[in-house]
């Protein structure tokens, strides 16, 4: 995989307390879990990208209030609509 050197000011590594032993893995984990908050990649891949396993990443997500979940208002309709062809 392709890397990218970063330079990060001291202080906003301190601040986001950023794993002193390797602050660029914890960096990508966190830049890779924003781009799935924002519903730019799905979880697998936010995974991928920062070379996490799965089961970590859905950890690490957790530990940062971010559900690895995805339940939207289509997902519901559809549900719905199952439901009501069911007659349930």
């Amino acid at each position: 995989m392709e890397t990218v050197a970063l330079k990060l000011p001291a202080d906003l590594v301190k601040a986001a307390r950023l794993d002193a032993g390797d602050p660029s893995l914890e960096a990508a984990k966190l830049l890779a879990l924003e781009l799935f908050r924002e519903n730019k990649v799905s979880l697998g891949r936010a995974a991928e990208l920062c070379q996490t396993p799965l089961a970590a990443f859905i950890d690490f997500a957790a530990r940062h209030e971010v559900s690895s979940i995805r339940y939207g208002e289509q997902e519901l309709e559809e549900d719905r609509q199952i439901l009501a062809e069911l007659g349930l």
